[in-house]
């Protein structure tokens, strides 16, 4: 493996270190090599991968397997001891561990823990590291921690400040991986602040978060709900097409004056025909009354095919975040599409009318919204957030008196 030159100063680096960067410059690909070897060359130790969702957790894991497998396949313990997607048992009596963090971290607590890896830690919630540190005491084991930033806060941010911790920065722009035209594009897309952060790996203070901890307890209540009988359904899509993110699928049931999500998937790496597929098979099986989607981006595509499809094209409603939304009550007051679909959700939370699922993706992707002082919203886990806004704009209990306004930005 061809390394870059910070890749080989983490490879060098003994005890704990702390990794923030943009998006795609290899930080797991070395944590997961890194890890590989590890594991490989001491003999009875446990490592804990944890993220705050399982998807998160899971990728490094994956590619820790990889790594593994590809060093020294015969290392690995086969037959009932073989990997599974939760644990890697090696011949040397290392083992590999691979859990969500949730909210608590309760389900991690009780390991005795030599190496704990920490993917996205900047999202992780702040009562996760109660649970976990503490599993370090008795071994005097490392933690790794790799993220990219989010606010001059927390468990995360101090670390990086930590001289017990060795600390490294990598931004997206000094990887000979990643096209400037492809920057440029998301610079285009994006709020200075917002591309600092997710490309630059740079620490923000100048966001405020969209959806508090409490609103997100109040609202992400539904442990399991299923749509009823002939009754009103809304499904909000959000695309990401082949790239790192998910396309995601947010449906929505309006009982009375509220709507209750009844259902939520994602999909990774999906083409536009694979994508178009499963909205067609969604609404077969469900009968939505209204799709959203967003007719702009990576959802275009989608967008103009389903217009023509018959059966779905009277259900299809564009919801192009570029585009600006006037209120009739006040001319002057124009948003983005997507910053009033935004504060639709949060207002509807207020005000009792929805209901989310309480899932650990749903909680994470809220967690990560954030305004800007401009007013631009958005955040570096959005999709599944942005799946969400989109059916709850078509379904929203008291409709907000709202029309879009003709002109794209």
């Amino acid at each position: 493996m061809e390394l870059d030159d910070w890749q080989k100063s983490v490879i060098e680096t003994e005890g704990n270190l702390c990794l923030r960067s943009g998006r795609q410059v290899g930080k797991s690909t070395i944590i997961a090599l890194k890890a590989a070897k590890f594991a490989l060359e001491n003999p009875k130790k446990l490592i804990m991968v944890i993220a705050y969702v399982e998807r998160q957790s899971s990728l490094i894991f994956a590619k820790i397997l990889n790594n593994i497998t590809r060093i020294d396949r015969n290392a690995i313990k086969v037959g009932k001891f073989k990997p599974t997607k939760h644990i890697i048992n090696l011949k040397n009596g290392s083992t590999i561990h691979c859990y969500a963090a949730g909210q608590t971290g309760w389900g991690i607590m009780g390991f005795t823990i030599d190496l704990l890896i920490a993917d996205e830690a900047a999202f992780i919630n702040e009562e996760v590291w109660n649970s976990v540190v503490p599993a370090l005491a008795v071994t005097h084991g490392n933690i790794w921690l790799l993220s990219t930033p989010f606010k001059k806060e927390g468990y995360y941010y101090d670390r990086f400040m930590d001289p017990a911790f060795k600390s490294f920065h990598q931004s997206s722009e000094d990887c000979p991986r990643i096209k400037k035209d492809f920057l440029e594009q998301r610079k285009k897309e994006l709020t200075k602040a917002q591309y600092a952060q997710m490309y630059l790996g740079e620490f923000v203070d100048n966001f405020t978060r969209v959806f508090s901890d409490e609103w997100i307890d109040a609202v992400c209540t539904i442990k399991e709900d299923k749509p009823t009988r002939n009754a009103e359904l809304y499904l909000g899509v959000d695309i990401a097409g082949m790239g790192e993110d998910e396309s995601t699928f947010e449906g929505f049931e309006k009982r009375g004056e509220v709507l209750w999500q009844v259902y939520h998937e994602t999909t990774e790496k999906t083409t536009i025909p694979e994508t178009e597929n499963k909205i067609i098979d969604l609404d077969v099986r469900f009968d939505f009354t209204k799709i959203g989607l967003d007719d702009g981006g990576l959802g275009i595509g989608v967008y103009d095919h389903l217009m023509i499809t018959d059966g779905i094209k009277r259900k299809i409603i564009g919801l192009n975040n570029a585009r600006r939304v006037i209120n009739d009550a006040d001319e002057r007051e124009k948003q983005l599409y997507k910053e009033a679909m935004y504060f639709n959700l949060l207002g509807m939370g207020q005000r009792k009318e929805i209901r989310l699922l309480d899932d650990p993706a749903i909680r994470a992707s809220l967690r990560c919204i954030q305004v800007e002082e401009n007013g631009k919203v958005g955040g570096s886990y959005d999709h599944i957030a942005n799946g969400i806004i989109r059916g709850a704009w078509l379904g929203k209990a008291k409709p907000l008196n709202f029309k879009v306004y003709s002109i794209k930005v």
